[in-house]
């Protein structure tokens, strides 16, 4: 029989989240010479190096070792669910741990800790906000069920679910010289002030979608903050892209009023889904928040 515990599985699955042992071992509360010794016992049981550990360079896993944490935090994931499986009869419960990207994440998340609670109230959602890159390192090193993301430059590997519908639309100052037009068209907006909103990938596809017609936008000032990109509109520096987003007030956060036009013909149309790592099962917590994500803002 194979001399492996599940604490020995669970300590080496979080590895790759972290640079240094010591790191890791201050994250798991557990000594930086115990956790060695964790490793050092799989290893021998393994037959081969499963990570390198020198004081200068940190900790590196090997190619075995990456593989090896992989199948240890599915083997962690499906013991928990046959635990928590058994007393489904009286309903969900467990964690759910929810990545969702920032610049949606005020219109969406809201909704998702006060509503389904009321219906699981067995489920424990925690939350985390961040960037693309952020939510994917995430998702990878185990420390998210499941994250809602755009559906734009993706990269291979992850199983994904639509939520709801998005697309580009432009947003107003009331006293822009084109608050009057019902829908407006990249080539009414190229010469006009343009607040650009920097954030990926979004930049990269207004950008991508102005070259595509032979225009370049007038780009008055480059923020990172959403806020603050609505803020400046609301006092008429200029105007923006945004994706439309579930609820979007028509207000600044400093409550100056916004117009939203759509864009015609349409530009940058996705939409917000839920990703998971392709090698890894939902649970069936995850998999209910995605379905109380689409019945609140599917169409």
């Amino acid at each position: 029989m194979v001399d492996v515990s599940l604490r020995q599985l669970e300590l080496f699955s979080a590895l790759p989240n972290f640079d240094t042992l010591s790191a890791a071992a201050a994250h798991l509360h557990i000594s930086e010479s115990a956790l060695s010794q964790a490793i050092t016992g799989l290893e021998r049981t393994v037959g081969e190096p499963l990570c390198v550990r020198r004081k200068a360079r940190g900790l590196t896993l090997t190619p075995t070792g990456v593989e090896f944490a992989r199948q240890a935090r599915q083997i962690i994931s499906a013991t928990q669910e046959l635990v928590l499986g058994v007393g489904e009869d009286h309903g969900l419960r467990g964690p759910v741990k929810l990545g969702c990207y920032s610049t949606f994440a005020a219109y969406v998340v809201p909704e998702l800790l006060e509503g389904f609670p009321r219906m699981h109230p067995g489920v424990d959602v925690s939350i985390m906000i961040g960037t693309n890159e952020e939510l994917l390192a995430a998702l990878q090193g185990g420390r998210l069920d499941v994250a809602l993301v755009y559906d734009v430059s993706l990269p291979a590997g992850y199983r994904k679910r639509r939520i709801y519908q998005t697309e580009l639309e432009v947003h107003l100052h009331p006293d822009h010289p084109l608050a009057s037009v019902p829908s407006l068209d990249l080539t009414d907006l190229a010469n006009e002030p343009y607040i650009q909103f920097d954030a990926t990938p979004g930049t990269a596809n207004v950008l991508d979608a102005f070259s595509a017609r032979g225009l370049v936008p007038t780009i008055e000032a480059r923020i990172s903050d959403i806020g603050l990109v609505q803020a400046l509109v609301g006092r008429g520096l200029g105007y923006s892209l945004l994706m439309s987003r579930p609820s979007a007030a028509r207000t600044s956060l400093e409550g100056r009023p916004l117009l939203i036009r759509p864009l015609e013909p349409p530009v940058t149309q996705s939409h917000v889904v839920g990703i998971w790592p392709e090698d890894m099962d939902l649970t069936p917590r995850a998999s209910a928040l995605l379905d109380f994500a689409e019945e609140s803002y599917g169409s």
